[in-house]
């Protein structure tokens, strides 16, 4: 199973086909004790989309056709389809792309952990830095208006942040428009980061 938070994530995930465009993603980062974490991605197609998708694999369902074929698949009453991948374990057996400059983990005081992630590669990956001719722009900003890639660090506390904090200061999550990673317009920090308290 791969989770990558980087935008080889965004790039395969979102760009595969063109039509993956019409997927939201929900990337949520749970800090379980000073050493672990659960990592869960959720990709949400809508239900044009995945009709598509599911009739170009001839009734087999999206997994042939590379939408959620490491995941649960989930087709919900509206027609959309929804798929949840899983990883727990120590921060170093995760697949989120810390071999590639990717989600880091780092011990910040006694039971705190400090997550981050640095921006540029998802941007970069996302094609904000590539030249689009007018026909080619116009399709991708119709696959990518209003989607959205959520990522979320939790904790029993979160003490220090640049991300927006929830009200019960457990979770911290920073929601970025797909189209203004694009377009790089997204104005992100460097790195997006909240230390932890384990619990």
């Amino acid at each position: 199973m791969s989770v990558k938070f980087l935008g080889k994530l965004a790039a395969t995930t979102l760009l595969a086909a063109g039509l993956a465009g019409c997927i939201d993603v929900n990337i949520d980062v749970a800090i379980t004790s000073p050493t672990t974490a659960k990592a869960t991605m959720t990709q949400v197609m809508n239900a044009d989309v995945y009709g598509m998708v599911k009739m170009s694999a001839e009734g087999e369902g999206a997994q042939e056709d590379g939408f959620c074929a490491e995941g649960t698949l989930n087709e919900n009453a509206d027609g959309s389809a929804t798929c949840v991948i899983v990883e727990e374990g120590n921060f170093a057996d995760l697949d989120l792309g810390q071999d590639e400059g990717g989600m880091t983990f780092t011990e910040a005081g006694p039971g705190l952990v400090r997550v981050a992630l640095p921006t540029a590669d998802i941007q970069a990956e996302l094609g904000a830095e590539d030249d689009m001719d007018e026909e080619t722009r116009q399709m991708v900003e119709a696959f990518f208006e209003g989607r959205t890639m959520t990522i979320a660090i939790s904790g029993a506390e979160v003490v220090d942040t640049n991300m927006t904090r929830t009200a019960d200061g457990k979770r911290a999550e920073q929601v970025i428009p797909l189209l203004d990673l694009i377009n790089g317009a997204a104005n992100l920090p460097a790195e997006i980061y909240a230390v932890v308290r384990a619990p």
